[in-house]
């Protein structure tokens, strides 16, 4: 259970309306981090785009990109 209050519902913001729609189209819910990063929607957004500038650079072979992102959630405590 997360420390900070999940954020699931867009409030009428059109920039977290937009991300939660694409978000929930993609994997059919929000990743626990957007519900998290919602409280400061310019974060979420430049951490997204982080993250998407990291997939694109193509600097590390996508199959060692995912095993990765599978040792920082084993790390973390967190399901993949």
């Amino acid at each position: 259970m997360p420390r900070i209050r999940e954020i699931t519902d867009d409030g009428g913001d059109p920039i977290l309306a937009e991300v939660f729609d694409k978000e929930r189209q993609a994997f059919g819910d929000l990743m626990n981090t957007t519900k998290v990063m919602a409280h400061c929607p310019a974060i979420m957004i430049a951490a997204k785009r982080l993250s998407a500038a990291f997939e694109k650079s193509n600097l590390l072979p996508a199959q060692l990109r995912a095993l990765v992102y599978l040792r920082v959630a084993t790390i973390n405590g967190c399901p993949f």
